[in-house]
């Protein structure tokens, strides 16, 4: 029996309200367009950015507190009851943690544009505490984690980092304000390496080891390289930390290495179950995911290079890109292409009806329109990053935008699904009279 199996054996006694994930996937999906927007309008000052407030940093976390930390909770809040067979204790926390994220992120993205002091700090507050309440919850169900070793083990770095970039973020933010931290930047680089592949990598990492397998029919990954590539990536990621806080050169560049080392194990151990899946049309979401593992290597290697000064004055903001909007971003997109229609045929129907199948929610045309648009504009953005030109940047975040609001019409229908099923399950009036 595959991990992916058990995993789903008894799933639908595990799953949380729909209300409840679907509400930070409903975010997220809302949050992609508001990204992309905020580049094309923050484009002249995106392509010279050296640091400081305005859109590019606001774009920045929207992306990462409203596009992939929505995402992340999402997923996890819904799947880890499931892979350790734990059902969560109070189901509050979670529906509170939304309503201090969301605003939290819209407030700090306000604050972060408009260099407003009051709306950084309070809406860092605010994203803090629902991140830190979401990584207990998280935290206590990992702990009752069951033959998921794995799973577990990158889930627990990924909280520690999390709980270490949050204490970092608020710094930060608080210093804006009254300089206190003696070198900003390295605080900020520290806080970026913890976000970027402590929190999320390692999270992605993580559920790779579940969602790869299960959406492609296969059998789980290599444990030993398994092992390998998450002993690499913690010893990349203390390496990291250390380099960026002492601003030593040679403790980054022993990061990177190992950053490469550790995705060479992952990446090989997804490739090993590829090739031995049952499943052989996997269709678009695998398409970006397939990228996000080139995009997750480039990543460091524009790291090492500008590391190296070899990029020229905007390998930092090129590095940001790729690692953000590059790996993560597409990474989780193709993701949640499979998990929205997934987890929404595991829900009862609630008014006596078929539950509907994966084909019938998953609406291909504004998911190819996504998918190419995506792919892009990444491409063009990059471009326009790395020549400095604002045009050739505005025009890769006009087509992100298109892109996203194609995503949204594809998860629109799947949201609605729910709605609907959802009140009538409330109402049995609806019930008899349908």
């Amino acid at each position: 029996m595959t991990l992916a199996t058990t995993v789903l054996a008894g799933a639908k006694d595990r799953v949380l309200p729909p209300s409840i994930p679907f509400r930070y996937f409903g975010a997220a999906v809302l949050f992609h367009p508001a990204l992309w927007l905020l580049v094309l309008i923050g484009a002249p000052e995106t392509v010279g950015f050296s640091g400081g407030t305005g859109l590019s940093l606001a774009a920045l976390h929207i992306l990462t507190l409203g596009v992939l930390a929505t995402t992340a909770m999402g997923a996890a809040l819904q799947l880890l009851p499931v892979a350790t067979r734990q059902a969560m204790p109070a189901h509050w926390p979670a529906r509170l943690g939304f309503w201090l994220l969301v605003p939290g992120t819209l407030m700090v993205g306000h604050g972060m544009a408009t260099a407003t002091g009051w709306a950084m700090a309070l809406g860092g507050a605010m994203a803090a505490t629902a991140l830190a309440m979401l990584g207990v919850l998280i935290a206590i169900n990992l702990m009752r984690a069951r033959d998921l070793g794995l799973v577990a083990a990158h889930g627990q770095v990924a909280i520690l980092s999390l709980f270490a970039l949050l204490v970092l973020g608020l710094l930060l933010v608080f210093n804006f304000a009254h300089g206190f931290l003696p070198d900003h930047r390295a605080v900020a680089r520290t806080h970026l390496i913890l976000a970027g592949y402590g929190f999320m990598g390692m999270f992605v990492a993580g559920f790779s080891q579940i969602l790869v397998p299960m959406f492609a029919l296969a059998a789980s990954p290599d444990r030993t390289l398994g092992r390998a590539g998450l002993w690499l990536a913690v010893l990349a990621l203390a390496l990291g930390v250390a380099g960026a806080l002492s601003a030593v050169g040679a403790l980054v560049i022993a990061a990177i290495v190992a950053g490469l080392a550790a995705t060479a194990a992952h990446v090989t151990a997804m490739a090993r179950v590829m090739r031995k899946r049952m499943r052989k049309r996997l269709g678009l979401s695998f398409v970006m995911i397939r990228v996000a593992w080139v995009l997750l290597p480039l990543s460091l290697v524009i790291g090492l290079l500008d590391q190296l000064g070899l990029m020229g004055e905007r390998g930092g903001t090129l590095f940001v890109f790729v690692l953000f909007a590059g790996w993560l971003l597409t990474m989780l997109l193709g993701v949640l292409q499979r998990i929205l229609p997934f987890l929404a045929t595991m829900h009862p129907a609630g008014d006596g009806g078929r539950m509907p199948t994966l084909s019938q929610l998953t609406a291909e045309g504004p998911l190819k329109v996504a998918t190419i648009c995506h792919l892009a504009a990444l491409a063009v953005s990059t471009a326009g990053i790395a020549t400095g030109q604002e045009l050739v940047l505005r025009l890769g975040a006009g087509v992100g935008l298109a892109g996203a609001i194609a995503f949204a019409v594809f998860a629109a229908p799947i949201f609605w699904r729910l709605m609907r099923r959802r009140s009538r399950a409330s109402n049995p009036e609806n019930q008899t009279s349908g």
